[in-house]
């Protein structure tokens, strides 16, 4: 069929008034509509929620009333809790059930009575592609070749069956790297890291543009703008993250895949659509299809989001159909129909996956644990900046934990937690770490554990933290370049380190020396600079005392390489990774 007739024909259809049940007086397949656009309804009100949520994951008080206790109002993790991949994954990983993640139960519930309706009606990041693909359509428009491109293609389609099977493998022998590949994950880590600091620092620079315009109204509306938007999407502040470049640039690349593919991700890649894949070959609901009506258009084929073979002739891919409804209501002849407990005549419900290749992927990711921690990065040079959250758990437990949500990052209120790139190995990919150059650590809070959804880092208290009974939690331990040091090495009075120390009593305290200086000597006067004795306060450090928040390097005054700087030695979380050893069995310290 040429492409002018198709889309003729495609118009005509969509327009052309549904045909009226007998004795009715109503459409034909009015109530299946009805649901189409209840589907279209969910979409927006879960995306909404989605985002909405994502915005309220940001401190916008303070922290001055000591006694007072701050906690996330809302349960801003709550999608990636109700994710069964992330909830199978952290069993696999840590081989107990975080509370949270039981919540996971529910979504398994709805793929066992309505497939994969997650995908189609409730996955924020799905949702993102069906909107983009619908802003920006295929290339190939809706002729032949997007016909052909909406097909079951059974080879691309497997790839996210051996993305499951290698996560699930990896996530067995002790390693959560499978959250790279999560929907939810990948929604919050790039909208959170890359869309939202990106949008803010356009918007600024819009903003102090019409703000320095000599049109009144353009300057009131660019200030209520900024101020809406400061107290509803993000902060005053601009935030900023560490490469987050390239996480921008893999979200960027993923939408546009839709040009070419529709619903790329989700047909191909996504790992969480493969689970519930599997877990809907046992769902109530399905398709039954009246083969000899068929005649051929392929309107289902191109109204399809899952490439789950609706058409006449063929056996219908339970584990790809999103339950989008498209089919049914395109159908011109009335051929498919979704029923309760349908025969399984017309329908595939295992996926089509290749026994030797599910082995081999989960050769592969069982073989990821082994071979990252070959590597130098974990047990026998591990970064000294490589600093984790307070409340974080011992390193090996937190990669086995850690997700790369970036929850904790997002909801940080300094700008202090940042996705890691290669400083914490391979398998350290996206875990947070903290730079005390760009924030430093709040003294009182725990925001980052309120808000982990898999306990990577735990939920303390401020008492807990701050060490109100016990000794204080430490992420680090503070160093002094002396040569770098302005009262050490340049005779030049500055104690900004030791006044931004939070602890009580401070681990910075200062000594006071008279040293010498030479007074400064005009060019033209010649001879030898007179010296001069002035009065500083050299820092020292109580390593006992440092708790490692980055406060001292981040305000330090030597910008280009501060004198004072933060590692991850002497962190609570670990036994091995110490200054000073203590009552071991190698003796006193």
């Amino acid at each position: 069929m040429r492409l002018g007739a198709l889309r003729f024909a495609v118009r005509r259809l969509w327009r052309r008034k549904p045909a009226r049940r007998p004795g009715s007086g109503l459409p034909a397949r009015s109530g299946i509509v009805k649901l189409m656009w209840a589907r279209r309804g969910a979409q927006v009100f879960f995306l909404g929620l989605f985002l909405w949520l994502l915005f309220e994951t940001t401190f916008r008080g303070n922290f001055t009333a000591a006694e007072e206790r701050v906690r996330m109002p809302l349960p801003v993790e709550g999608f990636l809790l109700a994710d069964p991949f992330v909830a199978l994954m952290t069993l696999l990983s840590t081989h107990t059930v975080y509370r949270g993640l039981l919540w996971s139960i529910g979504v398994v519930a709805l793929t066992l009575v309505f497939g994969r309706a997650f995908c189609g009606w409730i996955c924020p990041f799905g949702t993102l592609h069906h909107f983009f693909a619908w802003i920006f359509p295929s290339r190939y428009g809706k002729g032949a070749r997007r016909i052909e491109q909406n097909r079951t293609h059974p080879v691309r389609q497997r790839v996210k069956y051996y993305l499951l099977y290698a996560s699930l493998a990896a996530a067995l022998t002790g390693s959560a790297m499978g959250g790279l590949l999560d929907p939810i994950c990948i929604a919050v880590r790039s909208i959170g890291m890359a869309v939202l600091p990106a949008t803010q620092y356009l918007s600024g620079a819009a903003v102090a543009k019409l703000g320095s315009s000599n049109i009144g109204p353009l300057q009131q509306g660019s200030d209520v703008a900024a101020d809406f938007l400061a107290t509803t999407v993000w902060t005053s502040k601009q935030f900023y993250f560490h490469e987050t470049w390239f996480i921008g640039f893999i979200f960027v690349g993923l939408l546009f895949m839709n040009r070419f593919i529709p619903r790329f991700w989700c047909r191909v890649l996504c790992p969480l659509g493969a689970l519930l894949g599997v877990i809907s070959r046992y769902a109530l609901v399905g398709m039954v299809k009246d083969h000899s009506k068929c005649t051929d258009c392929d309107l289902c084929v191109v109204h399809c989001q899952g490439a789950d073979s609706p058409e006449g002739g063929k056996k219908w891919r339970q584990d790809e159909c999103h339950m989008c409804l498209n089919c049914e209501v395109a159908c011109p002849e009335d051929v498919i129909k979704f029923r309760i407990l349908p025969g399984l005549r017309s329908t595939t419900r295992q996926p089509d996956t290749r026994r030797r290749t599910i082995v081999a992927s989960a050769a592969a990711g069982a073989a990821i644990l082994p071979i990252a921690r070959a590597a130098d990065a974990l047990d026998a040079n591990y970064s000294d900046r490589v600093i984790r959250p307070p409340g974080a758990v011992e390193e090996k437990e937190f990669l086995e934990r850690c997700i790369r949500c970036a929850e904790c990052m997002k909801v940080c209120p300094n700008n202090a937690l940042h996705p890691a790139f290669f400083e914490a190995g391979i398998e350290g990919v996206w875990t947070p770490i903290l730079i005390p150059r760009i924030g430093y650590c709040e003294h009182s809070c725990v925001l980052c554990g309120d808000v982990c959804p898999t306990g990577a880092i735990q939920k303390i208290t401020e008492e807990q933290k701050l060490g109100i009974d016990q000794k204080p939690i430490s992420i680090g331990t503070a160093f002094f370049n002396r040569g770098r040091c302005l009262p050490w090495s340049m005779a030049t009075p500055c104690i900004v380190c030791e006044e931004f120390c939070p602890t009580s009593p401070k681990a910075i305290w200062v000594e006071k020396a008279q040293v010498p200086k030479r007074e400064p000597v005009a060019p033209k006067d010649g001879g030898h600079p007179a010296m001069t004795t002035v009065e500083v306060q050299r820092p020292h450090l109580d390593p006992s005392l440092c708790i490692g928040c980055g406060a001292c390097e981040k305000v330090c005054p030597v910008q280009d390489d501060p004198a004072v700087y933060v590692t991850s030695v002497g962190e609570t979380r670990s036994k091995t990774n110490v200054i000073l050893l203590e009552n071991t069995k190698y003796g006193q310290s």
